[in-house]
């Protein structure tokens, strides 16, 4: 029973949270990085064969080892990279931007070891012609002579970036370098028919490399317009289907998206309209008046810089003011709200990351409708400042953690080469268990505003239960931090403030399911503990009791508690004496003959009935056994098997306990009517009683009455005209079933006689 128990908890949860070339990317794939790999090849000696031998073909064994360098069919291998290693044709312009960048890194650096050459300004331009269709990305970075074209453009799988980092070995300076794989160059030919590359180096001649498909490729002299200095011009003459790439918009878009934190500017030739105003030439001047005027519209191109937002999480913490926080809060992830804490912070060793977290201060509006909506993206991945994806979430966070935003900056995360995969690895863990550590933090110090803190649990507390469920490395941390409603007032409480006001006599942490707060604390089974001076925690939603019911044991300084539903058999209910053990004791034997006679009545819609010693001023209470369900998680599981269209399977046999105060007036009563008779005949009224009693009890304990009907008859029969009235209408009630029945059964149904009597049944002929 205890381990369906927890099946069905889990099953409640479910259902209430619903070989290569240029400089490119970055972050770690492992596996080969080049299409050019050697491999040795040991043959070895093998016997004589004769002419019918089916060996007799084969190649004469060598006795030496010889070694063979691996084939490929280059435009075939080309085909693959272009159009199966990116899945989503927008990369390439990440890809070439990156590239660009890289490119002026190289150069700032060259001019950072070269004090005679002066300064450096590096800028990206990118310019869209739809008459022509091309799209040209321009930077004034290293450039290329004829000899890297051939090697970093025509040899695949070579990294022209990579190798300057190596040969910079550790260099901070070259940290910045964004590409590795030498790869992303032929992201090109996704959305491009031809790639022209003109590129200048420093001191050398400007020259121009040309491909078509991707099959082959021309370097030549070029003599178009002249690159100042050094830098490289990449033109894309695009497809007939790539031309929504000449749109403004859309490059905007996608500059914004992937490459907004690009340390150098990324400047767009944009048409811009400004004003003038002149002298209307068509207007009739008064003489002594000044003449009329008019406002004419001037079209200009200017160079506008599109990556105006600063990447604050490459900043010192100290160095950001909560003001920046905010307005990179919002920019980034579309907000419109201020986050009501954030952590900024960075891992250095094995491992290297800059990260930052903020935590919403109102549910995002993705999260209003499905507190685990797809629709959410929690975190965004970046790779030196450029963005790679923010489908990463629930590697990087736990999804009890989704409701935060944030993003990382890692170059040690183990992505495949087009960065769209994100791999499992020592690597993952860490960073991961890394961010849920500060994200604990960061809800430690928000609980230290009391304001802000009621706030955040409305706001996110069923995320922190859902993490009590389902993480169990921080299970114990979370219980410090998680609230519920109790009965001590409107204030909520958490695990450790409650035992913290325990009386010394109470040795369990008690918690009450209910619909709601009134109807929870209404309950009759929390009468003794009421009198105590215990107080009672409300799970009021499926996470509540699920989280709470998980709990197991509540552990404080030395000190273990059960955590246990105050609605279940096995609670303790405090300390008895002597006196009210003796009392219990005739009270069991002396309501005997009602206990069984309850029994009897109510058959299996009850486990068992009992004498109670919880309740002080109510007559009865429906309590659970010990593995039972509560009746709001039936009522749950009933709902989600309808809403399934499946039976409600899981509720058969889910029987609870009658528990009857022997001190209640009601009890006394019907203890007079079951032993009227001197056959031992119960009171013709007793039956009508048992049904109410059972049923005031389902009402007060929170379940749901099978038969509504039957219960408002059996009260206004009491009403109109006491037992009487009831005896009769339980007389009724019992021909009327005899009669159904006989009629299914083919048996004929004498009427009642006049003092009650059971009526007879005669067999139809």
């Amino acid at each position: 029973m205890r381990t369906f128990s927890l099946l069905v908890s889990a099953a409640c949860l479910a259902a209430a949270v619903s070989g290569f070339v240029p400089s490119s990317r970055p972050p770690t794939a492992s596996g080969s990085r080049s299409a050019s790999s050697s491999a040795a090849t040991a043959t070895p000696a093998s016997p004589k064969r004769t002419s019918g031998d089916i060996f007799a073909q084969a190649e004469a064994p060598t006795a030496e080892k010889t070694e063979y360098e691996f084939e490929a069919e280059v435009s075939k291998v080309m085909d693959i990279i272009i159009n199966s290693l990116y899945s989503d044709k927008d990369i390439f312009l990440r890809e070439l931007v990156s590239n660009a960048s890289d490119a002026c890194d190289k150069k700032r650096f060259i001019k950072l070891t070269d004090e005679a050459s002066g300064g450096f300004s590096g800028r990206i331009r990118i310019i869209g012609d739809k008459k022509s269709n091309t799209l040209t990305i321009e930077d004034n970075g290293v450039g290329m002579t004829r000899k890297e074209l051939q090697t970093n453009l025509g040899q695949i799988g070579m990294s022209g970036t990579k190798k300057f980092t190596e040969a910079l070995g550790q260099s901070k300076d070259a940290s910045n370098l964004i590409g590795k794989f030498g790869v992303g160059f032929y992201s090109a030919f996704l959305v491009a028919d031809r790639v022209t590359v003109v590129t200048r180096a420093e001191g050398e001649p400007q020259l121009r490399w040309e491909s078509e498909s991707a099959n082959k490729y021309t370097i030549s002299p070029d003599d178009s317009a002249p690159i100042e200095g050094s830098g490289t011009r990449l033109i894309l003459s695009l497809k007939e289907d790539a031309d929504k790439y000449l749109d403004d918009y859309t490059l905007r878009s996608m500059l914004k998206r992937y490459s907004e934190f690009i340390s150098f500017p990324i400047e767009m030739w944009a048409e811009k309209t400004e004003y003038d105003t002149v002298p209307d030439p068509d207007a009739e001047v008064k003489e002594g008046e000044t003449p009329p005027t008019k406002t004419v519209p001037r079209t200009t191109n200017v160079w506008e810089t599109v990556n105006l937002a600063k990447p604050l999480w490459m900043r010192d913490p100290k160095d950001v003011t909560d003001a920046e926080y905010a307005e990179f809060y919002k920019t980034t992830f579309k907000a419109y709200d201020t986050p009501a804490a954030q952590a900024h912070f960075s891992l250095e060793g094995q491992v290297e990351f800059k990260a930052m977290l903020f935590c919403p201060s109102s549910v995002p509006w993705e999260l209003s409708q499905d507190m685990f909506s797809d629709k959410n993206k929690p975190m965004k991945l970046f790779v030196k400042r450029v963005f790679i994806s923010d489908n990463f979430e629930s590697e990087l966070l736990p999804r009890w953690l989704s409701f935060l935003k944030g993003m990382v900056d890692s170059e040690d995360l183990p992505l495949n080469v087009s960065r769209e995969l994100l791999q499992k690895s020592r690597t993952l863990s860490i960073i991961s268990k890394r961010l849920v550590r500060k994200a604990m933090d960061m809800f430690k110090d928000l609980a230290k505003d009391e304001a802000k803190w009621v706030k955040f649990q409305s706001n996110f507390g069923r995320y922190l239960k859902v993490g009590v469920i389902e993480d169990t490395e921080n299970k114990e941390k979370l219980l410090d931090l998680v609230t519920f409603s109790s009965t001590l007032g409107d204030k909520v409480t958490s695990l450790p403030d409650y035992v913290s006001r325990m009386p010394e006599a109470q040795t369990q942490i008690y918690y009450l399911s209910g619909a709601s707060k009134a109807a929870a604390s209404s309950s009759p089974v929390l009468e003794r503990l009421k009198k105590k001076g215990f107080e009672v925690l409300f799970a009021l939603d499926q996470i509540d009791e699920i989280a709470l019911q998980g709990v197991g044991k509540f552990k404080v300084k030395d000190k273990e508690y059960d955590v246990i539903d105050a609605a279940k058999e096995n609670v303790d209910l405090g300390e008895v004496s002597e006196e009210e053990k003796a009392e219990a004791k005739q009270a069991k034997e002396s309501l005997k003959p009602v206990t069984d006679f309850l029994k009897g009545v109510l058959g299996d819609r009850v486990d068992k009935v009992e004498v109670s010693s919880r309740l002080e001023a109510s007559p009865s209470a429906l309590v659970q056994p010990q593995w039972g369900m509560s009746p709001q998680m039936q009522r749950f599981m009933r709902a989600q098997a309808a809403a399934q269209g499946t039976e409600d399977a899981m509720m058969a046999g889910m029987a609870a306990n009658l528990e009857i105060n022997p001190k209640h007036a009601v009890v006394a009563r019907l203890q007079a009517m079951v032993g009227k008779g001197g056959d031992g005949k119960a009171d013709g009224a007793a039956k009508g009683f048992a049904e109410l009693l059972y049923d005031v009890a389902a009402v007060a304990s929170g379940y749901e009455l099978t038969n509504p009907g039957a219960f408002a008859r059996r009260v206004v029969a009491l009403m109109e005209g006491g037992e009487a009235a009831l005896a009769t209408l339980e007389a009724a009630e019992e021909a009327a079933a005899a009669e159904a029945e006989a009629t299914a059964t083919g048996l004929e149904v004498e009427a009642p006689d006049e003092d009650g009597d059971t009526p007879v049944e005669t067999e139809v002929v």
